[in-house]
């Protein structure tokens, strides 16, 4: 059965999403509650600034690296080596420079860029080999967990705060490369191995760059038109929103080869059952946690601090939007799996577009509210268009038969 591994390999990640989620919620809790207000929001923007770099840098290369080594595995991984190093050297080279170019607005973080780039792209490596360890326990467990401890050892100290917060990056990128040396044999460079592997992820690079900014431009543009207090409260308010993302990364991350295998070999039949028994899944893990944190957000956001309640209505926004989004299932992933991923870009233009443009009309005049609005309607965008043309042209659709195969394992799990 297609889901048989893919159920072994979402659940590693799911428990590494949960980890880092409870991680990431409890830094933003330590930072609100240790900092004034204005001073939480300045450490926001700053390192939502840096990660907006860094996913820029990435040039999406992780995604080409699994795409490529999972196709080498029907011939021995030939080659492989060679496309690691024709990923990782220009990721490296440009995110150093964007850490050059960007070191009046990011001080001393500037110099984490390539090793939050690299770092990823690593990662993701070890993935194209179908492991998913390293990812949850580097990704999923350390980094989270050590700039928790890190930033709330370093609280006292307010300057050393970005650099508590980076410093993790650089030991996942070194334990990413041992865990990505013990898989990947060393093979004869094959000509044209570059070549071939920008051919096909020069667009995504361009929707990896589109997809970060998306990803972190609300509170760079909260910071910029409401203030950093505005910055803190929407941090802090739509923080929630990562147990959806982490949830989706966690299981994209395992049904991606399979994906790239199964439509490859042209077996829709197969890719049908992974994107639907993935999307019930979401529904299930992540509806009751969006449910309760609209029912309950007044209360919740006093976890934060003094005043952050008054971000309830962000909350409602955030978890409407993210159901809405939820019930498409991973439709991105499975659009470039596909190999659309011009189409894939264009996509994320429209919604990034979306985005900026209620931004800039709704956040002078509502502040966290109008950025959490504009963010709701470019994810509406961002998967509602995938969602259109998977349907047109594989009439591939998040729920059908397969969906409840996906209740029957959740319930032979449990048993």
């Amino acid at each position: 059965m297609a889901v048989t591994g893919l159920a072994r390999s979402g659940a590693a990640g799911l428990a590494g999403a949960a980890v880092g989620a409870l991680a990431q919620f409890a830094l933003v809790v330590v930072v609100t509650r240790g900092l004034p207000a204005a001073q939480a929001g300045e450490f926001f923007a700053v390192t939502a600034l840096a990660l907006l770099a860094a996913g820029v840098a990435k040039l999406d290369a992780g995604n080409g690296l699994v795409y490529f080594i999972a196709r080498a595995g029907t011939y021995g991984y030939l080659g492989v080596s060679g496309y690691v190093r024709a990923a990782v050297v220009p990721v490296a080279v440009v995110a150093t420079a964007a850490g050059i170019a960007l070191h009046p607005q990011l001080g001393p973080l500037a110099w984490a860029l390539p090793a939050i780039a690299v770092a990823d792209v690593l990662l993701a490596a070890t993935r194209g080999f179908g492991a998913m360890r390293p990812t949850v326990l580097l990704d999923g467990i350390v980094l989270p967990v050590g700039q928790l401890a890190l930033v709330a050892a370093a609280l006292a100290h307010a300057s050393a705060l970005p650099l508590a917060w980076a410093a993790p990056y650089l030991i996942v990128a070194v334990l990413a490369g041992l865990a990505l040396r013990g898989r990947a044999p060393r093979t004869p460079y094959l000509p044209g191995t570059g070549r071939d592997l920008w051919r096909h992820t020069a667009p995504r690079s361009a929707a990896g760059a589109v997809q970060a900014v998306f990803q972190r431009l609300d509170i760079v543009l909260v910071a910029a038109l409401g203030g950093p207090v505005q910055a803190a409260v929407y941090t802090a308010a739509t923080r929630f929103k990562v147990v959806g993302q982490l949830a989706n990364q966690g299981l994209s991350r395992a049904a991606q080869p399979r994906l790239v295998s199964a439509l490859a070999d042209g077996d829709l039949a197969r890719a049908r059952e992974l994107y639907q028994v993935t999307t019930m899944w979401l529904v299930l893990l992540t509806w009751p946690v969006w449910l309760g944190y609209a029912a309950l957000a007044p209360w919740l956001l006093d976890l934060f601090g003094a005043g952050y309640d008054a971000a309830a209505p962000v909350a409602l926004v955030l978890a409407a939007a993210m159901m809405a989004a939820t019930a498409c299932g991973m439709v991105d992933v499975v659009l470039t799996a596909a190999g659309h991923t011009t189409g894939s870009l264009l996509n994320l233009l429209a919604a990034l577009g979306v985005t900026v443009l209620l931004d800039l009309a709704l956040i002078p005049a509502h502040g966290a509210l109008g950025a959490a609005l504009g963010w709701a309607g470019g994810l509406l965008v961002k998967n509602a268009l995938p969602l259109w043309q998977l349907h047109r042209r594989y009439g591939l659709r998040p729920f059908g038969r397969h969906s409840l195969g996906a209740l029957r394992l959740r319930a032979w799990a449990a048993a």
